[in-house]
C-alpha cells in the first residue's frame, strides 16, 4: 500500500471528486481542525459578512415579531412576517442558484449587502417619523428574503472555494457558529433596543452593522469565472440541477430531510415571542433572553462539530439533529416554568446546529464543482416551502393557541420523519 492514501470513508463516496481536481493527500485524510484558518484570509471576510447578516436577521425578526404582536395581537401576523422572509427561498432558489453561475459573486455579494443595508434604513426612517406600519415591515421581510435566497448559492459556495471540500465541514461549522452567536446576541439585543428605542433604534443599528458587512465584502479578493450569457438558458440550467438531484440518494435524502425540518421544526422559532408573552408572562427583555438560548446551545453544538466531528458521523449527526429537535418542540411548548423553558431551547439550539452544518456540509460535498450553486439553489426552494409550516403555525395558532399548535407541530414532524424513512434510512446506514 505504499504510495497510497486512504481517503475519509465521505469523500471515498464522492465519484469523481479526484477528477474534478482534488488530489488525495494527508491533509485531506487527516484534516487538522483550525489548521487551515490562518492561510485562508477570504474565508473571514465572507465569515464576518455571515455573521453580520446573521446578527442583524435576529435582531430584526425578534423585535418586527415583538412589534407586530403588541400592534396586532394576532400570532399569524407574526407568523406570517417570518413566512414572507422564506417565500423568495420557494419561488426563486432555483433561478437564483442559475443565475448565480452568470456573475462574479464578489461583486452579487456587495449588490446584496447594499441592498438589505437600505431596506433596513427606509425602515428606521419611517419608524423615527412615525410611519411605520406592519404592511411596511411585511414588504421588507420579502425584499430580505431575497438577500437570503443568495447565501447558499453565492457567500457559501465562496466559502467552499476559498477553503475546499476537505475542510468544508470545519468551515460550515464556524460560519453556523456564526449564525448561532448572533443568534445569542441578536434577539436579547433587539429585545433591550425595542424597550429603550423603540423600532426605529433596532434599524438604526442594523444599518450600521451592514456598513461592517458591506466593508467587509469589499475586502474578499476571490474571484470567479462567470458564464458567459449564451453559455445555456437558466431554464436549462435548473433543469440539470433537478436532473442531478434525482440520480443521486444522497442528495434526495438531504433535501427531504431538509423540507421536513423547515416545515415542522424551525416554524416553532416565531412563536417564541408569542409564547414568551402569553405563557410564561416575559417582556420584551425576557423574551429576546428566551430567543436567544437557541443560539447558545447551537453555537456550543457548533463548537463541539468543529472538533470532534468526523466525516463517517456526517449523515448521522445530519438526521440526528433533525429528530432531536422535532423531539424538543413540544417539550418547550408546553413546559410553564422560563427556566426549563430557556433550558430546552438550549438543547434545540445543538440539535439545530447539527442539522444546519451537516445540511450545507452534504450538499457541497455531494455536487459536482461546476453544479454547486445550481444545487444550492435547489436546496433554496427546500427551505423556503418551510413557509408552509409558517402559514400553517400560524393558523393553529389562532384556534387553539401558541402553545398546542408548536407542541402539533413538532410531533406531525416526527410523524413525517417516518412516513420518509424509505428515502432518508440509506442516508444512515451509509454514515
Amino acid at each position: 500500500m505504499s504510495g497510497i492514501v486512504r481517503w475519509p470513508r465521505a469523500c471515498r463516496a464522492l465519484p469523481g471528486l479526484a477528477a474534478r481536481g482534488y488530489a488525495a493527500s494527508p491533509a485531506l485524510a487527516r484534516p487538522h481542525p483550525g489548521a487551515w484558518l490562518i492561510d485562508a484570509p477570504d474565508f473571514w471576510r465572507l465569515w464576518v459578512v455571515g455573521l453580520v447578516v446573521f446578527g442583524v436577521r435576529w435582531l430584526e425578526m425578534l423585535a418586527v415579531a415583538v412589534f407586530a404582536y403588541q400592534h396586532t395581537h394576532s400570532p399569524f401576523v407574526v407568523a406570517a412576517l417570518t413566512m414572507l422572509r422564506m417565500l423568495p427561498m420557494a419561488l426563486f432558489g432555483a433561478v437564483i442558484g442559475a443565475l448565480a453561475e452568470r456573475f462574479e459573486r464578489r461583486t452579487a455579494l456587495i449588490f446584496v449587502v447594499l441592498s438589505m443595508g437600505l431596506t433596513s434604513l427606509t425602515l428606521a426612517v419611517l419608524a423615527w417619523t412615525g410611519n411605520l406600519a406592519i404592511w411596511h415591515l411585511a414588504v421588507a421581510a420579502f425584499c430580505n428574503g431575497i438577500g437570503w435566497t443568495t447565501d447558499n448559492p453565492v457567500r457559501r459556495t465562496m466559502i467552499g472555494d476559498a477553503v475546499g471540500p476537505e475542510r468544508m465541514s470545519s468551515a460550515m461549522s464556524i460560519d453556523v457558529g456564526a449564525n448561532n452567536a448572533s443568534q445569542i446576541v441578536g434577539p436579547a439585543l433587539g429585545g433591550v433596543l425595542l424597550s429603550s428605542f423603540g423600532i426605529g433604534g433596532v434599524f438604526c443599528v442594523s444599518v450600521v452593522c451592514y456598513l461592517v458587512a458591506l466593508t467587509a465584502a469589499f475586502r474578499v479578493r476571490h474571484r470567479n469565472a462567470a458564464l458567459p450569457v449564451g453559455s445555456g438558458s437558466v431554464l436549462a440550467r435548473i433543469i440539470e440541477g433537478l436532473a442531478l438531484v434525482r440520480r443521486d440518494s444522497r442528495l434526495i435524502a438531504t433535501l427531504v430531510v431538509t423540507v421536513i425540518s423547515n416545515v415542522f421544526a424551525w416554524p416553532s422559532t416565531s412563536m417564541i415571542p408569542v409564547i414568551g408573552q402569553d405563557r410564561l408572562g416575559l417582556g420584551a427583555v425576557g423574551v429576546g433572553i428566551l430567543s436567544s438560548m437557541t443560539g447558545i446551545g447551537a453555537f456550543c453544538g457548533a463548537v463541539a462539530i468543529v472538533f470532534l466531528a468526523r466525516p463517517p458521523w456526517f449523515s448521522r449527526i445530519y438526521l440526528g439533529g433533525v429528530v432531536l429537535y422535532l423531539s424538543l418542540v413540544p417539550i418547550f411548548a408546553l413546559v410553564p416554568y422560563p427556566v426549563i423553558a430557556g433550558s430546552v431551547l438550549l438543547a434545540t439550539g445543538v440539535a439545530n446546529a447539527c442539522f444546519s452544518i451537516m445540511q450545507a456540509t452534504l450538499v457541497y460535498l455531494a455536487a459536482p464543482a461546476e453544479m454547486r450553486s445550481r444545487v444550492y439553489g435547489v436546496l433554496s426552494v427546500c427551505i423556503g416551502v418551510g413557509m408552509v409550516g409558517f402559514i400553517q403555525i400560524g393558523l393553529l395558532a389562532g384556534l387553539i393557541g401558541a402553545s398546542w399548535a408548536v407542541a402539533a407541530t413538532g410531533g406531525a414532524g416526527l410523524a413525517a420523519m417516518l412516513l420518509t424513512r424509505r428515502w432518508w434510512l440509506p442516508l444512515a446506514a451509509r454514515g
